[in-house]
């Protein structure tokens, strides 16, 4: 059966969470979701934003039921407290979509010392999955959905150097911080089926999603005239960050969706409607994905592995 990104399932009596939902693509995923009925949480650093971000996710949805709570991926004591501050039993997905992306030196590091696009996209995204893992397995059929990108096709990780010490190129550190998470939700399903278990762990990535097609949500994103009218042509290549959000939506709610699977984009990877798309021979590196999940484990102190136990 053809996917409609219009028509989705109904999720009434499920909880979903997107990090870094209070804005862009996360935000357009939460507001896809809420439209099903389901709660939705919005977790994000900014507690103004993130209050803006439901306030128009109701006014655009009648009855939506969506709240905000406070998350810093960079702060593992942040992560600890959004998932108190949950207050569930039962978690049915999280889509790991928030993320830093830095454009010039000098390198940042996060308290702890890390790299903090590393940290942020990657690290906070490992423990933050572990911290859940007792709300997901509770749930009967729960997903884990991490946002992947274009920009991770053309990396490869050093893992003599996942902090980025050495030579330090911004874009470089962020496609493979997004590499990284790539490697981690694959790796994800295959220690879940390994255990048994009735979680599934699917990649998505948006493709090329600019903010010149994206439509208004105001105050979070105001496109003018000029923008749209500058963005038309661009529109035959790329999308909006509406669109964007649809390879992620699919993944949380799709019943066809099988584990260890990539979503991306039907159109060369970079717009149109969502499609399973072949996994790629470096994201289906297991021996990589294994070393890069041990260095996860001593940097962040938890371990998302279901044999491993809740982190």
């Amino acid at each position: 059966m053809t996917w409609d990104v219009h028509r989705l399932p109904r999720a009434e009596g499920k909880t979903f969470l997107v990090t870094g939902g209070n804005a862009g693509i996360g935000y357009f995923v939460a507001e896809q979701l809420a439209t099903t009925g389901a709660a939705v949480v919005v977790a994000g650093r900014s507690t103004s934003k993130g209050e803006a971000a439901t306030a128009s996710i109701r006014s655009r949805v009648p009855g939506a039921l969506v709240r905000h709570v406070p998350l810093d991926l960079a702060d593992p004591a942040s992560i600890e407290k959004s998932v108190d501050a949950l207050d569930v039993e039962t978690l049915d997905a999280v889509v790991l979509n928030a993320g830093v992306m830095l454009d010039d030196p000098p390198r940042r590091e996060t308290a702890a010392g890390h790299e903090l696009m590393f940290a942020t996209n990657h690290l906070g995204h490992f423990a933050l999955t572990a911290r859940l893992a007792p709300l997901l397995h509770a749930a009967p059929a729960a997903r884990v959905v991490t946002t992947g990108s274009f920009a991770a096709r053309s990396e490869r990780l050093d893992l003599d150097d996942l902090q980025s010490t050495r030579d330090y190129q911004p874009k470089r550190t962020y496609g493979r911080s997004k590499l990284a998470q790539t490697l981690f939700g694959l790796e994800l399903d295959r220690r879940l089926r390994a255990a048994h278990s009735t979680t599934l762990s699917v990649v998505c990535h948006p493709g090329g999603a600019l903010d010149a097609l994206t439509p208004s949500r105001a105050p979070l994103h105001v496109r003018t005239t000029a923008q749209r009218l500058r963005g038309l042509p661009l529109g035959l290549l790329v999308q909006g960050k509406e669109a964007g959000a649809w390879p992620a939506v699919r993944a949380v709610l799709d019943p066809a969706v099988r584990g260890g699977r990539l979503i991306g984009p039907g159109v060369f990877g970079l717009r149109g409607r969502p499609r399973f798309e072949p996994v790629r021979e470096h994201f289906a590196d297991t021996g990589t994905a294994r070393r890069l999940w041990t260095a996860s484990v001593a940097l962040t102190g938890t371990d998302p592995d279901p044999a491993a136990g809740a982190g």
